[in-house]
């Protein structure tokens, strides 16, 4: 497997690639197909902070996507819990797998057999101590066309983290949310 490693105020020695390349590079023993692996660090510098580092591994296998975010008080830490998240994601991801394609003896396939995301709709998962949350509210508004920044100010008096609505400017669906570093991300549908 292929995997990148980047920072942001963080220095990667050789030995902590080795740890990250040990660690989320042993990974693959889930799934064959395991094509890439991106990790990135970065370092908060608020001294009131004692998890300083965050760790982001994204993972992509046969179409499917993996990611998880932890915070660590060092990189090393930062890894273990990655690969602990990490291992639990896959663990789902397997048994989800697994249900879908009953009878097979394993969920290695040949490839192009993996099953797309859309495939799985409908299949529950029920792992020892990981259970799939389930959706427990339902809202319904109407989405009237809003510029982004008219969105923006929505969001903040609504107080949420994010806020769907319909792009005036390209008439598509479109999200805005607040980003980890309290800046605002726009997600906007491609053409």
């Amino acid at each position: 497997m292929e995997i990148s490693i980047s920072s942001r105020q963080v220095r990667v020695t050789p030995r902590l690639e080795e740890v990250i390349r040990e660690k989320i590079g042993d990974l693959d023993r889930f799934f064959e197909k395991l094509e890439s692996g991106v990790v990135h660090f970065a370092e908060t510098r608020n001294p009131r902070i004692s998890e300083k580092v965050t760790c982001e591994v994204v993972l992509e296998a046969d179409g499917h996507r993996i990611r998880t975010k932890v915070t660590a008080s060092d990189a090393y830490a930062a890894v273990d819990l990655a690969d602990e998240k990490l291992q639990r994601q896959i663990r789902k991801l397997r048994t989800k797998l697994q249900r879908l394609h009953q009878g097979r003896d394993t969920i290695r396939v040949a490839e192009g057999e993996f099953p797309q995301v859309a495939d799985l709709a409908g299949v529950n998962v029920e792992d020892d101590d990981d259970v799939m949350p389930k959706i427990v509210k339902t809202k319904r508004f109407h989405i009237g066309p809003l510029t982004p920044d008219d969105a923006v100010l929505k969001m903040e008096l609504l107080g949420h983290g994010f806020f769907f609505f319909v792009n005036k400017e390209t008439s598509r669906a479109a999200v805005v949310y607040r980003r980890d570093d309290g800046d605002v991300g726009l997600i906007d549908v491609a053409d």
